[in-house]
Parts: structure tokens; C-alpha cells; sequence
């Protein structure tokens, strides 16, 4: 399976499970799309910002079950996807009442993500690469004319 990677996902945060590394992408992708969408803009486009959410929620969802299917244990992973999913709804939720920059929201959500990948989803791969009842997919990043630097 080869995926086609936009400039937002670092080479360091790659995780080298295509699925899990297109849906990190996916929510950079959807991050920086709102992060210039509302810059200099004081309309926030709330279905976006919960298709962002969604995209959160459906990567979870597939680390856990990639999880299952393995046989590992992700009981405390799966628990800072739900507490993550919680506070990010209840930010998302203080965004719409006008309590709270969605810039703020962005750079947290951003922020949190990266340390999620270098931290846990890092170590749940290099667990599913040491599992013997799962192998994991070939990944390949392909090699593309960027227009943009990643950042690091």
C-alpha cells in the first residue's frame, strides 16, 4: 500500500504502518486547512472544526482495533484517546461559546498530536513490530516535489 503524504507530516513522526501514518497525515492536513482558514478571520467554520474531531476519533478507532486484532494490550493508550477526545470536545465546545481562541485550539490540538505520535503511537507500532501474531504492512514514503518544509 503506498500513500501519497502531503508536506504536513514530518518525516520523524512517521510511524511506518501506512494506515496509522495517512491518518496522522490526514489530521495535520485538516489542522493546517483550519489553522489558515481562520487566520486573520474571526468566523470559525464549526463543521470543519468537528470533521477534525472526527478524524481524532476515527484514528483512535483504528489503532484500537489494530490493537485487538494483535492481541495487545491498549487499555491505557485507548483511556488518553478518551480523555483527549473529552477535552478536546469540551475546547472545541468553549471555541463556539466564544471562550476560547480556535487558534488556541489548533496549536494545542497540533501540539498534543505530535507528542501523542513521538510517545505512545511510536511505541504501539515498535510493540505490533515485536508481537509474533501480527505483522505489519510495508511503508514507504514516497519520494515527491514538496512545496512546502516540514515541520520538525
Amino acid at each position: 500500500m503506498e500513500i501519497a503524504l502531503s508536506p504536513f507530516l514530518p518525516e520523524a513522526l512517521l510511524v511506518g504502518f501506512p494506515e496509522i501514518d495517512a491518518q496522522h497525515e490526514e489530521v495535520f492536513t485538516r489542522i493546517e486547512s483550519l489553522k489558515a482558514g481562520c487566520f486573520g478571520n474571526t468566523y470559525v467554520d464549526i463543521a470543519e472544526f468537528q470533521a477534525l474531531l472526527d478524524s481524532f476519533t476515527l484514528h483512535f478507532a483504528t489503532e484500537e482495533r489494530i490493537a485487538e486484532d494483535a492481541g495487545i494490550d491498549f487499555a491505557a493508550h485507548a483511556k488518553i484517546h478518551r480523555d483527549t477526545l473529552d477535552l478536546l470536545r469540551k475546547a472545541l465546545g468553549d471555541v463556539i461559546k466564544g471562550e476560547r481562541d480556535a487558534h488556541a485550539f489548533l496549536r494545542y490540538a497540533e501540539y498534543w498530536f505530535e507528542r501523542h505520535i513521538r510517545e505512545d503511537d511510536k511505541r504501539f507500532v515498535a510493540t505490533l513490530q515485536e508481537s509474533r501474531h501480527f505483522r505489519l504492512p510495508r511503508s514507504r514514503r514516497p519520494v515527491s516535489n514538496r512545496l512546502f518544509s516540514a515541520r520538525a
